[in-house]
Protein backbone atom coordinates (compact mmCIF):
# COMPACT_ATOMS: atom_id res chain seq x y z
CA UNK A 1 0.00 0.00 0.00
CA UNK A 2 1.34 3.22 -0.95
CA UNK A 3 0.13 6.03 0.98
CA UNK A 4 0.41 9.88 1.84
CA UNK A 5 -0.10 11.25 5.79
CA UNK A 6 -0.56 14.89 5.67
CA UNK A 7 0.05 16.16 9.33
CA UNK A 8 1.61 19.37 10.72
CA UNK A 9 2.99 17.66 14.10
CA UNK A 10 6.45 16.46 12.19
CA UNK A 11 7.23 13.86 15.24
CA UNK A 12 4.04 12.32 15.01
CA UNK A 13 4.33 12.19 11.16
CA UNK A 14 7.60 10.76 11.25
CA UNK A 15 6.00 8.01 14.03
CA UNK A 16 3.27 7.25 11.91
CA UNK A 17 5.46 6.63 8.81
CA UNK A 18 7.99 4.55 10.58
CA UNK A 19 5.00 2.33 11.75
CA UNK A 20 3.74 2.12 8.03
CA UNK A 21 7.13 1.12 6.89
CA UNK A 22 7.50 -1.56 9.61
CA UNK A 23 3.97 -2.92 8.31
CA UNK A 24 5.58 -3.46 4.99
CA UNK A 25 4.22 -0.26 3.58
CA UNK A 26 5.32 2.78 1.83
CA UNK A 27 4.30 5.87 3.15
CA UNK A 28 5.11 9.70 1.92
CA UNK A 29 4.62 13.01 4.75
CA UNK A 30 2.93 16.59 3.71
CA UNK A 31 3.62 19.06 6.83
CA UNK A 32 0.89 21.19 5.45
CA UNK A 33 -2.77 21.41 3.17
CA UNK A 34 -1.21 22.86 0.47
CA UNK A 35 1.59 20.49 -0.03
CA UNK A 36 -0.83 17.43 0.59
CA UNK A 37 -3.31 18.44 -1.91
CA UNK A 38 -0.51 19.08 -4.32
CA UNK A 39 1.48 15.58 -4.00
CA UNK A 40 -2.40 14.00 -3.35
CA UNK A 41 -3.62 15.11 -7.13
CA UNK A 42 -0.06 14.12 -8.58
CA UNK A 43 0.52 10.96 -7.06
CA UNK A 44 -0.84 7.45 -7.22
CA UNK A 45 -1.77 6.50 -4.00
CA UNK A 46 -3.82 3.75 -2.81
CA UNK A 47 -4.78 6.02 0.76
CA UNK A 48 -4.79 9.17 2.09
CA UNK A 49 -4.27 10.00 6.07
CA UNK A 50 -5.12 13.58 6.43
CA UNK A 51 -5.19 15.74 10.19
CA UNK A 52 -8.22 17.97 10.30
CA UNK A 53 -6.11 21.27 11.62
CA UNK A 54 -3.53 21.84 8.89
CA UNK A 55 -1.49 24.90 8.22
CA UNK A 56 -1.89 26.86 4.51
CA UNK A 57 -4.98 24.64 4.08
CA UNK A 58 -7.06 22.89 6.43
CA UNK A 59 -8.02 19.17 5.90
CA UNK A 60 -11.67 19.57 5.18
CA UNK A 61 -11.01 21.72 2.70
CA UNK A 62 -7.86 19.51 1.49
CA UNK A 63 -11.18 17.01 0.85
CA UNK A 64 -13.46 18.97 -0.55
CA UNK A 65 -11.18 19.72 -3.01
CA UNK A 66 -9.77 17.06 -3.93
CA UNK A 67 -13.52 15.79 -4.38
CA UNK A 68 -14.30 18.58 -6.52
CA UNK A 69 -11.16 17.21 -9.04
CA UNK A 70 -12.58 13.81 -9.01
CA UNK A 71 -9.70 12.94 -7.12
CA UNK A 72 -11.33 9.54 -6.02
CA UNK A 73 -8.34 8.08 -3.55
CA UNK A 74 -9.73 7.21 0.24
CA UNK A 75 -9.14 9.53 2.80
CA UNK A 76 -9.29 8.35 6.73
CA UNK A 77 -8.96 11.73 8.92
CA UNK A 78 -7.05 11.32 11.97
CA UNK A 79 -7.71 14.28 14.10
CA UNK A 80 -8.16 15.52 17.86
CA UNK A 81 -11.98 16.60 17.26
CA UNK A 82 -13.90 13.92 18.27
CA UNK A 83 -17.03 14.66 18.62
CA UNK A 84 -20.00 13.44 16.80
CA UNK A 85 -20.37 16.23 15.04
CA UNK A 86 -16.82 16.83 14.12
CA UNK A 87 -17.27 13.47 12.45
CA UNK A 88 -20.03 14.16 10.93
CA UNK A 89 -18.39 17.14 9.20
CA UNK A 90 -15.50 15.07 8.24
CA UNK A 91 -17.43 12.70 6.69
CA UNK A 92 -19.73 14.82 4.73
CA UNK A 93 -16.37 17.00 3.47
CA UNK A 94 -15.74 13.89 1.15
CA UNK A 95 -13.21 11.61 3.76
CA UNK A 96 -13.83 7.68 3.61
CA UNK A 97 -13.56 7.25 7.32
CA UNK A 98 -12.86 8.93 10.81
CA UNK A 99 -10.70 8.14 13.22
CA UNK A 100 -10.06 10.63 16.73
CA UNK A 101 -6.93 10.93 18.37
CA UNK A 102 -5.53 8.91 20.33
CA UNK A 103 -5.43 5.76 18.85
CA UNK A 104 -4.09 2.30 18.34
CA UNK A 105 -2.03 2.04 15.44
CA UNK A 106 -3.58 -1.38 14.90
CA UNK A 107 -6.94 -0.04 14.61
CA UNK A 108 -5.48 2.69 11.74
CA UNK A 109 -3.52 0.13 10.20
CA UNK A 110 -6.62 -2.15 10.16
CA UNK A 111 -9.15 0.48 8.87
CA UNK A 112 -6.56 1.94 5.81
CA UNK A 113 -5.76 -1.52 4.77
CA UNK A 114 -9.53 -1.85 4.72
CA UNK A 115 -10.39 1.18 2.68
CA UNK A 116 -7.26 0.40 0.20
CA UNK A 117 -8.37 -3.22 -0.28
CA UNK A 118 -11.87 -1.67 -1.45
CA UNK A 119 -10.21 0.40 -3.56
CA UNK A 120 -8.13 -1.80 -5.34
CA UNK A 121 -10.77 -4.56 -6.23
CA UNK A 122 -12.61 -4.12 -9.58
CA UNK A 123 -16.31 -3.23 -9.34
CA UNK A 124 -18.86 -6.20 -9.01
CA UNK A 125 -15.70 -8.97 -7.60
CA UNK A 126 -14.40 -9.40 -4.11
CA UNK A 127 -10.78 -9.78 -3.56
CA UNK A 128 -9.07 -12.93 -2.92
CA UNK A 129 -8.39 -13.30 1.06
CA UNK A 130 -6.25 -15.99 0.47
CA UNK A 131 -4.12 -18.21 -1.61
CA UNK A 132 -2.83 -21.85 -1.98
CA UNK A 133 -0.33 -23.26 -4.20
CA UNK A 134 0.24 -27.09 -3.43
CA UNK A 135 0.70 -26.84 0.19
CA UNK A 136 1.63 -23.78 0.72
CA UNK A 137 -1.07 -21.43 2.00
CA UNK A 138 -1.45 -17.70 2.71
CA UNK A 139 -4.53 -15.70 4.71
CA UNK A 140 -4.15 -12.36 4.25
CA UNK A 141 -6.61 -11.33 7.03
CA UNK A 142 -4.69 -13.08 9.08
CA UNK A 143 -1.44 -12.53 8.05
CA UNK A 144 -0.86 -16.37 8.25
CA UNK A 145 1.31 -18.49 6.35
CA UNK A 146 1.51 -22.41 6.55
CA UNK A 147 2.86 -25.01 4.78
CA UNK A 148 2.20 -28.74 5.10
CA UNK A 149 -0.27 -27.76 8.08
CA UNK A 150 3.14 -25.72 9.61
CA UNK A 151 2.96 -21.92 10.66
CA UNK A 152 5.49 -20.14 8.83
CA UNK A 153 6.51 -16.54 10.51
CA UNK A 154 7.30 -14.10 8.33
CA UNK A 155 8.51 -10.39 8.22
CA UNK A 156 6.12 -7.95 6.53
CA UNK A 157 8.00 -7.13 3.63
CA UNK A 158 8.68 -11.22 3.22
CA UNK A 159 4.72 -11.29 3.57
CA UNK A 160 4.10 -9.14 1.16
CA UNK A 161 6.62 -10.75 -1.26
CA UNK A 162 5.00 -14.05 -1.19
CA UNK A 163 1.42 -12.76 -1.30
CA UNK A 164 2.72 -10.77 -4.80
CA UNK A 165 4.43 -14.51 -6.08
CA UNK A 166 1.36 -16.66 -4.85
CA UNK A 167 -1.00 -14.11 -6.47
CA UNK A 168 0.63 -14.41 -9.98
CA UNK A 169 1.30 -18.43 -9.23
CA UNK A 170 2.42 -20.08 -12.17
CA UNK A 171 3.34 -16.70 -14.09
CA UNK A 172 6.97 -15.45 -14.10
CA UNK A 173 7.40 -12.67 -12.43
CA UNK A 174 10.27 -10.10 -12.85
CA UNK A 175 12.68 -8.21 -10.74
CA UNK A 176 10.64 -5.13 -12.31
CA UNK A 177 7.57 -6.12 -11.16
CA UNK A 178 8.36 -6.56 -7.28
CA UNK A 179 10.68 -3.40 -7.37
CA UNK A 180 7.00 -1.68 -8.57
CA UNK A 181 4.48 -3.87 -6.68
CA UNK A 182 6.51 -4.80 -3.14
CA UNK A 183 8.80 -2.04 -2.89
CA UNK A 184 7.30 1.19 -4.93
CA UNK A 185 10.23 1.19 -6.63
CA UNK A 186 9.62 2.68 -9.92
CA UNK A 187 13.56 2.57 -11.15
CA UNK A 188 16.25 0.11 -10.40
CA UNK A 189 18.37 0.95 -7.13
CA UNK A 190 20.81 -1.20 -8.51
CA UNK A 191 21.17 -3.21 -4.99
CA UNK A 192 20.89 -6.67 -4.18
CA UNK A 193 17.36 -6.32 -1.77
CA UNK A 194 15.11 -8.44 -4.03
CA UNK A 195 17.76 -11.36 -4.01
CA UNK A 196 18.37 -10.97 -0.12
CA UNK A 197 14.64 -10.96 0.69
CA UNK A 198 14.05 -13.84 -2.05
CA UNK A 199 16.77 -15.78 -0.26
CA UNK A 200 15.29 -15.08 3.42
CA UNK A 201 11.91 -15.99 2.25
CA UNK A 202 13.09 -19.29 0.25
CA UNK A 203 15.04 -20.35 3.92
CA UNK A 204 11.49 -20.49 5.26
CA UNK A 205 9.41 -21.94 2.89
CA UNK A 206 11.23 -24.61 1.13
CA UNK A 207 14.17 -25.49 3.54
CA UNK A 208 12.95 -28.47 5.49
CA UNK A 209 9.75 -29.39 3.02
CA UNK A 210 9.43 -32.29 0.39
CA UNK A 211 11.01 -29.72 -2.58
CA UNK A 212 10.99 -26.21 -3.31
CA UNK A 213 8.25 -24.11 -4.17
CA UNK A 214 9.91 -20.54 -5.26
CA UNK A 215 11.93 -21.22 -8.70
CA UNK A 216 14.68 -19.08 -10.03
CA UNK A 217 14.08 -18.58 -14.30
CA UNK A 218 17.60 -17.52 -15.50
CA UNK A 219 17.64 -14.10 -17.00
CA UNK A 220 13.87 -13.22 -15.91
CA UNK A 221 12.85 -13.60 -12.42
CA UNK A 222 10.95 -16.07 -10.14
CA UNK A 223 8.00 -18.60 -10.41
CA UNK A 224 6.14 -19.60 -7.35
CA UNK A 225 4.86 -23.14 -8.18
CA UNK A 226 4.19 -26.34 -6.61
CA UNK A 227 6.32 -29.21 -7.40
CA UNK A 228 4.30 -31.25 -10.16
CA UNK A 229 4.97 -34.64 -8.15
CA UNK A 230 2.83 -33.50 -5.70
CA UNK A 231 0.10 -31.23 -8.14
CA UNK A 232 -0.64 -27.59 -7.15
Amino acid sequence: MRLLIIEDDREAASYLAKAFREAGHVPDLAYDGLDGYALAREGDYDMLIVDRMLPKLDGLSLIRSLREQAVTTPVLILSALGQVDDRVKGLRAGSDDYLAKPYAFSELLARAEILARRRAAPAGTTEATAYRVGDLELDRLSHRVTRGGHEIALQPREFRLLEYLMRHAGQVVTRTMLLEHVWDYHFDPQTNVIDVHVSRLRAKVDKDFAGPIIHTVRGAGYILRADEARGA
